[in-house]
This record gives C-alpha cells, structure tokens and sequence, in this order.
C-alpha cells in the first residue's frame, strides 16, 4: 500500500457518480457542500468533477448521453445520499447557510426531527432536484 494510502474494505463504497443536467450549478451547490463536509477536489474534466473523502470519492458529470435533464428523486433510483455532518450545531450551521448554494430545507415543519424523535438531520433538495441528508451526531 502507498503512502497515503488507506487499507481498503471488500464491500466498502469506492464511489458513487451522479449525472447531473446543469454541472455548473451543481459544482456551485455540492463544491460548497463537499467542501464544508471535508471532502477535497479529486478530478476535473470539461464534463465532470469529483471530490474524495478516504478512499470513496463522488463524482457529478454533465453526460452528453443523458436520457433526460431532469432528475425525479421521488420516481425509482437514487432517493437521496446521506452524510454524516457532526454535532448538531454543525449540521444547523450548514441549514443557515444552504439557501446561499443553491439548496433548499424539506420538511421544514419536522426540522430538525423529520426522521424521527431519536434523529438530528437536515434534508436539503438542490435546484436540479437531489436530496441530502446530513445527520447530526447525538450522545445515546
């Protein structure tokens, strides 16, 4: 293994690529997002982006063979990614700060308990129509 380099897991996510319709609105909505989470740039391309955290790495990509440009999170596939965001404080940092990126609170009347009395999350939808979720960390 090289310098750097983290043991891998069998089974572990290696990476996960979204097609996006609008990769500069994208770079300007998850590139802020990523970054507040701790991921860095990894890649670039005329067509695409990745930022990586370890060894997992998530990529946005304008593909000309996109059937669609628009994506539904309620129809079947991707719902929604979820990452883990730190104490609750942070994860209510980053909900002051989303609108300015492009994102957009769900659920505002359950905030922050939308999954469930024993959760501290925010669920934000991007203007291209992605889901996030950034769970709060909370002593048992």
């Amino acid at each position: 293994m090289g310098a750097g380099r983290e043991a891998l897991t069998a089974g572990a996510l290696h990476h996960v690529e979204l097609w996006v319709p609008d990769l500069a609105a994208a770079r300007h909505s998850w590139g802020w997002l990523l970054g507040e989470l701790g991921w860095t740039p990894y890649q670039d391309w005329p067509a695409g982006r990745s930022w990586r955290l370890g060894p997992t790495y998530l990529v946005l990509e304008e593909s000309p063979a996109l059937s669609a440009r628009v994506h539904d999170r309620l129809a079947p596939g991707l719902n929604h990614l979820a990452f883990h965001a730190g104490p609750p404080a942070a994860v209510d940092r980053l909900v002051d700060a989303a609108p300015e990126y492009g994102w957009e609170l769900l659920f505002p009347d359950r905030h922050p308990r939308a999954g469930g009395p024993s959760t501290y999350a925010a669920y934000l939808a991007d203007g291209q129509g992605y889901e996030v979720e950034l769970v709060g960390s909370v002593a048992d």
